[in-house]
């Protein structure tokens, strides 16, 4: 069965750090491009972002370059979204998504019509 399960969310205070991981399941992530997005309370969902299948290409939404690192771990099949210098607006919950490369192994965007597997999500609150 297709699964991804996110965890690492928590309560942390604005300016610190979190890193959320990735568990895939039934599936390679050499032919999957992996994303994360996130959603604020009363707003709509978001991308972070993504890797793509090879690994060769990460692309981050332009607030968030800088602050946010993404990484894969193949022996693990797991990702991970380090999070730094948080801030109060970060707070929502992320998930973690999966689609099978559409335009090949480099190629990884940050629109949800590309990923049809999805984690169950897990919880941010950044606030002091």
């Amino acid at each position: 069965q297709l699964q991804l399960v996110e965890s690492g969310g928590g309560l942390v205070q604005p300016g610190g750090s979190l890193r959320l991981s990735c568990a895939a399941s039934g599936f390679s992530l050499d032919y999957h491009q992996i994303g994360w997005f996130r959603q604020a309370p009363g707003k709509g969902r978001e991308g972070v972002s993504c890797i793509s299948s090879s690994g060769g290409r990460i692309n981050y939404v332009d607030p968030l370059k800088g602050r946010f690192t993404m990484s894969r771990d193949n022996a693990k099949n797991t990702v991970y979204l380090e999070m730094n210098v948080l801030k109060r607006e970060d707070t929502g919950v992320y998930y973690c998504v999966a689609g099978r490369a559409r335009y090949g192994r480099d190629y990884c965007g940050l629109v949800t019509s590309e990923y049809d597997i999805w984690g169950q999500g897990t919880r941010v609150t950044v606030s002091s």
